[in-house]
């Protein structure tokens, strides 16, 4: 069987481009031939969740399990037809896809404003010397964070735009609380996260799935991922590398995380990689010898 690698960022990281972990790891692996696809799934995540549909999604949501309790986020559900009508030409805005939007979001009336909009009358002084982009820049940052506060009281606790479930992360010395997490029904980022990753996996069927875990607002999500994997393409063999388990998981002892992994890498993400995949070429021509 021909070795294909998939090698993700799982949520969360930074948002404004990819983390550079995989990307470098899928360059060394084109100088070896060796087949490989990456993807920041932090990004595709936070793009399927804030857009017209992601918001739909996620108002139905807190209305069939919680609905909001206080004023603030009460005052986002009664405008959630304005945060839908116009999350889409705003997240296109900030991706640079359509800067002319900044006059709009400019005006007092076109973005619908909740708690994070009260500081702005102590940022007067600094909006006098931005220029129409940077000013239109943070008030649709303001915006998208008001919908981050509603995620986090009426749909996923865990929530959190450059990490998420990071508390689980942190408290690593003791695998219980983690464990624990992961055997709870998915929450509505963990669906979003393993719809587009299956979307992936059946369309890159790959032979190896290698999951980079810099911070520990990742590690939850990878073990998710992994789970999901292991479940439903036991075949496919998990790794997990990065910086998070180079400084945190050097002495492991407990046995349930190979559950979900088959293999940690540390130090030189590059090199345990290449000799995992020449470790299982090595079995496979071993077993044709053996069987055939």
């Amino acid at each position: 069987m021909k070795t294909k690698l998939f090698l993700i960022t799982p949520p969360f990281t930074q948002l404004n481009t990819p983390y550079p972990a995989t990307a470098y790891i899928k360059g060394f692996l084109n100088t070896k031939n060796i087949e490989s696809v990456q993807a920041d799934l932090g990004i595709e995540v936070i793009l399927e969740l804030f857009s017209k549909r992601g918001l739909e999604e996620m108002f139905d949501q807190s209305t069939n399990n919680h609905q909001p309790t206080t004023d603030n986020c009460k005052r986002i559900f009664a405008l959630q037809d304005e945060y839908i009508k116009t999350i889409d030409s705003v997240i296109a805005f900030l991706q640079g896809k359509n800067p002319t939007l900044a006059l709009q979001i400019c005006q007092e009336d076109y973005l619908p404003e909740a708690s994070r909009f009260a500081q702005l009358g102590e940022l007067d002084w600094a909006f006098g010397t931005m220029v129409t982009q940077d000013k239109a820049k943070h008030l649709a940052t303001l915006y998208l964070e008001d919908i981050s506060d509603f995620i986090v009281e009426c749909v996923d606790a865990n929530f959190g735009f450059s990490r998420y479930a990071e508390r689980l992360g942190r408290s690593a010395n003791s695998f219980d609380e983690l464990y624990e997490a992961l055997q709870q029904e998915p929450t509505y980022v963990d669906r979003i996260l393993l719809s587009i990753l299956k979307e992936r996996i059946e369309a890159i069927k790959p032979t190896f799935f290698l999951i980079s875990v810099p911070f520990p607002g990742n590690l939850y999500s990878a073990f998710r991922c992994a789970q999901w994997v292991k479940e439903h393409y036991p075949n496919i063999k998990i790794s997990m590398g990065g910086g998070f388990p180079n400084t945190e998981l050097r002495s492991l002892s407990d046995a349930r995380v190979f559950e979900f992994f088959d293999f940690i890498t540390l130090d030189d993400g590059e090199v345990p990689i290449e000799e995992l995949i020449s470790l299982k070429i090595q079995i496979i021509i071993r077993l044709k010898e053996l069987f055939f």
